[in-house]
């Protein structure tokens, strides 16, 4: 029996293992250092890999990073549908911020490489955000707009809706080391989630309620 062609081999539990911890270490720097402040060699050199061996697995920085970027965008994107596929407002609204929080707060490098590559103007992800970000936003303000015409939530611009959930969550990653200084501790724990969560469901729920 012939071998199968190199692309429809399944990859080695081992070069599985490998990869995982090259994604791992990318993300790590690319959140500290950012596209710029990384080099193959940088990543290499804590893996005790050779530059040719990182190589085989990722041709170029540039497709590391964007490697990067689609695990993160993977994740984010799985578990961004409470909202879009959803029967009524309230529980949607609970949900998806629970789950934008605990995103913040388990993946806070990958947040942190989504974050610089935005505030850059997405020069290196701006198809992808366009191709699959847009969508699911516009899936969500028209399920918005749906309860709206359904008189169970007081119409408002959903879209800056959105961007206003989006930002509060986010900046339990963005800023969470600077929040935890203030409040005295080393890092945030999951009574601060708790309370995040309680906090920016209860406004968005407020102003969302018909009086």
């Amino acid at each position: 029996m012939s071998a199968l062609p190199s692309a429809l081999r399944v990859p080695r539990a081992a070069t599985l293992r490998k990869q995982e911890a090259i994604l791992a270490e990318a993300e790590r720097q690319f959140a500290r250092y950012g596209f710029e402040g990384v080099s193959l060699d940088s990543i290499a050199a804590v893996l005790d890999l050779s530059r040719q061996n990182l190589l085989y697995h990722w041709p170029s920085k540039e497709e590391l990073y964007r490697a990067v970027l689609d695990s993160v965008m993977g994740e984010w994107m799985a578990n961004m549908t409470a909202i879009a596929e959803a029967d009524e407002p309230e529980t949607a609204i609970h949900t998806y911020v629970a789950v934008k929080l605990r995103f913040s707060r388990d993946r806070p490098s990958g947040n942190a490489v989504f974050t610089r590559e935005i505030m850059a103007g997405a020069p290196r992800y701006q198809d992808v955000l366009k191709a699959q970000v847009m969508p699911l936003l516009h899936a969500d303000v028209e399920r918005f707009e749906h309860w709206a015409d359904q008189g169970l939530i007081r119409r408002l611009d959903f879209t800056h809706l959105m961007f206003l959930i989006w930002s509060s969550t986010q900046a339990y990653a963005d800023l969470g080391p600077q929040f935890s200084l203030y409040m005295g501790k080393p890092a945030l724990d999951d009574e601060d989630f708790d309370a995040a969560h309680a906090l920016i469901t209860g406004l968005i729920w407020r102003s969302l309620q018909i009086t």
